[in-house]
């Protein structure tokens, strides 16, 4: 069994998309989790970085999904959601 590794860039384009689709701003979420700025959500959804624990926790009860619907798991193969899926 391979070690699960999370695809950063995947799990940012997958919270832009939960996010779009449930009509929330980016200011919203920065809002929700007290930022000053958004720059973080930004870089969550670019792909730099991932939410803290606590973060992501917070994310998936705005969003109303599981934080494992949240985080996209690494194929090993291709970069993307080719062949990955989400993390159980």
């Amino acid at each position: 069994m391979e070690y699960p590794r999370i695809d950063v860039k995947a799990t940012g384009r997958n919270i832009a998309k939960l996010r779009r689709e449930r009509g929330i701003r980016v200011r919203d979420i920065a809002d929700f989790m007290g930022f000053l700025e958004p720059q973080a959500v930004y870089r969550w959804q670019q792909g730099r970085t991932l939410p803290s624990l606590e973060n992501l926790y917070a994310l998936s009860l705005l969003l109303s999904v599981p934080m494992e619907e949240i985080l996209v798991r690494s194929s090993g193969r291709a970069k993307g959601l080719e062949g990955g899926g989400m993390a159980a």
